[in-house]
């Protein structure tokens, strides 16, 4: 962000908000001045910035600028941005939202033929709840009451049992290349709604994982910002402490106007112009996101309904995620995925399991009622997933293993149909038996109610045309509104 860190004598004099020289830009452009400087090293760390950071090829397909002007879809969307709510680690949807009668009455008895492992009943009650008849744990009251607003997929399934492949599936449709994550390639095909804020946010940093946010082929500026909302400075490297905002404001200019005559010259460098634009993105951030992330402006009412003011660390610092969430929704941020850990229970699923429900529930009902009171979700696709479910079987007497054969995830708004539940799994939630979505659907899905045709949202990279879906995927129609 802060030019002055380039340590050349003449260009610190030149870009130096006190200096007084001035320069014959008329003669030369930034990368010809920067050749320049020291031999070249100058233009080769510049050189070196723009390739790590912008990997496009064109300038039509490149750069911050393109990312931030909004496209048309490829026909109507129901949906103009999404909110992902991810829980890392795989649910249990056999103790959340799927409930197995069959698996409480076989409780303890032998799971199959050559296991040893036994029959575990969920320890918690499920009741129906809403005018759509839902089953829901007793672990998630608050959630339960939206359930008329929540489309169920019971049937859901993915090809990896392990986190380090399925995470990054879900989010990439690919479990072991580097691929573009699914908001990488909603802000690709649609651009962003704001000018003052990236198009695609995240909280949860899954970098553990791979690379889950990141643009891979896509140009750079199709990647996520990850944003800490509970530390000091929520952007890293944001902030230039030793300049002001003016001083900032003049290097911007100069570099912009050194930048423009090299564009009016035809020598263009799309790469570089995407970094350049991303220091303006930046700067105007600076004071954006700040504003955002204030909740001081929102009532008591709002605050308490968010959890905001709870004892509960985890469960206040998730509720600050989702009231963020509902901010940089309304100020047109494309995609916006917040989340939590902690949901791998192998081991004492019984005293770990409400530990997790209890830090989401609150939060997660107060933003679909956040934004139904806006008038917001109509038009705003919200998914809750993990990347997998849990087996019925227990792990170490009293835990559940890894199963991504079987699990439950929901929508709401943005064009699916509310109080809905397709697919379901087999009497013991072991395998998806009808009704069966995989993430590739999923993907899809999530790209038609944006607009998109998942098969037409391309990008040919080592001479072949790559899309989120890989040369897989159906859309969902049975639970398009």
């Amino acid at each position: 962000m802060c030019i002055e860190n380039i340590h050349d004598a003449t260009l610190h004099l030149i870009l130096h908000p006190k200096s007084n020289m001035t320069f014959p830009t008329s003669l030369y452009s930034r990368r010809d001045y920067l050749r320049s400087l020291a031999g070249g090293f100058g233009s080769l760390a510049f050189a070196a910035l723009a390739s790590r950071d912008a990997q496009a090829s064109t300038a039509l397909n490149t750069g911050i600028k393109s990312a931030s002007v909004p496209k048309q879809p490829h026909f109507p969307a129901s949906a103009k941005r999404i909110i992902m709510i991810f829980m890392q680690g795989g649910v249990s949807h056999l103790d959340t939202f799927d409930h197995k009668p069959q698996l409480q009455t076989d409780n303890g008895k032998s799971s199959g033929k050559n296991s040893n492992a036994k029959l575990f009943g969920s320890p918690w009650k499920f009741k129906k709840h809403g005018e759509c008849g839902q089953w829901v744990s007793e672990l998630l009251p608050h959630v339960a009451r939206h359930v008329d607003d929540l489309c169920f997929l019971s049937g859901m399934h993915t090809d990896s049992q392990a986190h380090e492949t399925a995470v990054p599936f879900f989010h990439t449709g690919n479990q072991s290349q580097l691929r573009p994550a699914m908001g990488a390639w909603a802000l690709y095909g649609l651009g962003s709604e704001c000018d003052n804020l990236p198009g695609y946010i995240a909280t949860q940093d899954l970098r553990a994982f791979g690379q889950n946010h990141g643009s891979a082929f896509l140009p750079a500026a199709y990647q996520a910002t990850i944003l800490n909302p509970e530390a000091s400075n929520p952007v890293a490297n944001l902030k230039c402490p030793h300049l002001s905002t003016q001083q900032q404001r003049r290097q911007l200019n100069l570099l912009q106007q050194m930048n423009q005559q090299r564009l009016d010259r035809d020598d263009v460098n799309s790469e570089v112009e995407a970094v350049i634009a991303s220091y303006e993105m930046a700067f105007r951030m600076q004071s954006t996101v700040p504003d955002l992330l204030n909740f001081s402006t929102e009532s008591k009412e709002t605050q308490a309904m968010y959890g905001l003011n709870s004892s509960n660390n985890k469960l206040r610092d998730f509720g600050r995620q989702c009231l963020m969430a509902r901010r940089f929704a309304e100020e047109g941020v494309r995609f916006i995925e917040i989340g939590t850990g902690g949901w791998d229970h192998h081991f004492s699923i019984a005293e770990s399991l409400p530990t997790s429900t209890s830090i989401i529930d609150q939060p997660i009902a107060a933003l679909l009622t956040d934004l139904k009171q806006r008038g917001m979700l109509d038009d705003t696709l919200v998914v809750w997933a993990g990347e997998f479910g849990r087996t019925p079987a227990a792990q170490n007497g009293n835990g559940r293993d890894h199963n991504n054969r079987g699990f439950t995830i929901w929508l709401a708004g943005g064009g699916v149909k509310p109080g809905f539940n397709h697919g379901m799994t087999d009497e013991y939630g072991k395998e998806a038996v009808e009704g069966r979505v995989h993430v590739h659907d999923l993907h899809a899905t999530m790209l038609h109610l944006l607009g998109l045709d998942h098969e037409r949202l391309t990008y040919r990279n080592g001479g072949r045309d790559y899309r989120l879906t890989d040369v897989y995927g159906r859309v969902v129609k049975e639970i398009l509104a």
